[in-house]
């Protein structure tokens, strides 16, 4: 489990290909890369299972295997070397729960449709898969590319989130366009409210 509150950025050494799955090597802090082997770090909101680690120079690495079905639900497919990435390690028994709860298993990908400064922060929109907009409520939370955000309004399958500037400064939302895809997670807990209500 995780909290969408993004500890370091990686960057995409190297990605290969491998029968529809996908091996990725990404460079980050060593204290990162120091992860057991086995053990879940959140790449851009992808919960990814470290297989391998090191270091290089003051750097440290770590490479994680992608699967097919993870990489036809996320925008991990587009990764390429140089490209940065929001790490964050699984929580531990006693962690600050300072996000919102995150399972780092992602829904699908929601388009941004605009940004638009607000002040020091950005107002960004976005659209949802059909499917998944009914499970995103103002003033609930979403994770988007890992990132823990609160919903601010929603109209339709578009919804809006404000990003900080501590937020943007800190995060790969510095270097996000209209027109890219993120990856979201829908609120765990909307789910499970939907789906009782779907019970009856």
């Amino acid at each position: 489990m995780f909290t969408g509150i993004v500890t370091d950025l990686g960057e995409i050494a190297a990605v290969e290909r491998r029968a529809g799955d996908m091996r990725a090597r990404i460079l980050c802090d060593p204290r990162i890369a120091a992860a057991d082997i086995g053990a879940s770090i959140a790449c851009d909101g992808v919960c990814l299972t470290v297989v391998a680690h090191g270091r290089e120079g003051e750097r440290g690495w770590f490479e994680a295997d992608v699967s097919a079905e993870t990489l036809a639900r996320t925008n991990l497919g587009r990764w390429t070397p140089g490209r940065r990435v929001n790490l964050e390690r699984a929580l531990r028994v006693g962690d600050e729960l300072g996000g919102h709860i995150v399972s780092g298993h992602v829904d699908g990908l929601a388009r941004i449709e605009s940004m638009t400064p607000d002040g020091d922060s950005t107002r960004v929109r976005l659209t949802a898969p059909h499917a998944l907009a009914r499970f995103i409520a103002p003033k609930g939370s979403v994770a988007l590319n890992g990132v823990s955000l609160t919903v601010n309004e929603v109209e339709g399958d578009s919804f809006g989130v404000n990003i900080i500037p501590h937020t943007r400064e800190r995060t790969t939302w510095s270097e996000a366009r209209p027109g890219d895809e993120a990856n979201l997670e829908i609120d765990t807990l909307a789910r499970y409210v939907a789906r009782l209500a779907e019970a009856g």
